[in-house]
């Protein structure tokens, strides 16, 4: 499995690149996951619920399966899992993009807005690899991408991940 991050400060548009990837990546017939971190609390159970109540009890992994999807709802109770953890609870794919994560050593496209009010991470970062903005900005040391060209960016992840297709 190939892992390629999108990084950025908040509100850079991360999130809707990624979407776009996903889209644009499995219409040419690749199998891609994703990966989202998070800093804040999250619980995607609801209080009173079957399935919160066996986490309640004391469950360390509860699963809740339908016809359409299932969730595997995990009580680690310890320090955050690295990424390293989650990526091995994933099911083979061609592509996991990881949205966060922003200072593991996996290859990453960073996601510039100058409206987002932050500098550029990729002078400090070795592991960014191209930079996906709608400014214009200095000549940087690494490939400058069209944000709003999904091909283009999706072209770039396939190329360095060894997975386009010639």
């Amino acid at each position: 499995m190939k892992v390629y991050g999108i990084i950025g400060w908040k509100n850079a548009g991360k999130t809707s690149l990624i979407e776009r990837l996903v889209a644009e990546i499995t219409r040419r017939g690749y199998s891609v996951s994703t990966v989202k971190h998070v800093h804040h609390e999250v619980d995607l159970d609801q209080p009173g619920k079957d399935t919160w109540r066996h986490r309640a009890a004391g469950a360390r992994e509860v699963v809740l399966a339908s016809a359409q999807r299932l969730a595997l709802l995990v009580e680690h109770r310890g320090p955050e899992p690295d990424l390293a953890a989650v990526l091995s609870r994933l099911a083979p794919v061609d592509l996991i993009l990881v949205e966060g994560y922003k200072r593991d050593a996996h290859p990453k496209i960073e996601v510039f807005r100058h409206e987002a009010g932050h500098e550029l991470i990729q002078p400090d970062d070795p592991m960014v690899r191209a930079v996906a903005t709608n400014s214009s900005l200095p000549v940087l040391t690494v490939p400058t991408l069209d944000l709003n060209d999904t091909a283009e960016v999706a072209n770039f992840i396939l190329r360095e991940t060894g997975l386009a297709r010639e």
